[in-house]
């Protein structure tokens, strides 16, 4: 490996967006919010928009978000 090409390893915070969860784990990506967790120590927060805790397939709860009306649409032009 040549030296000095990789980014930094460092312990960073993903926060799910929709529910607020935290995770802790090390990644290469940095962010200028921070965050101060319960062990006193300081980390960059990465927010996401969907993570595996508020995804549908590993919730096992369906959304169904339809904001044209296509489904209903699809529905009545197809309803036999």
């Amino acid at each position: 490996m040549k030296p000095d090409i990789h980014p930094l390893y460092h312990p960073v915070v993903f926060k799910d967006l929709s529910n607020g969860q935290l995770i802790v784990t090390r990644s290469t990506m940095t962010s200028e919010q921070k965050i101060t967790l319960s062990d006193g120590q300081q980390y960059p927060v990465v927010p996401l928009e969907i993570t595996n805790m508020s995804h549908p397939f590993f919730t096992g709860e369906q959304r169904l978000v339809d904001t044209q009306g296509r489904v209903d649409k699809f529905k009545k032009r197809y309803a036999r």
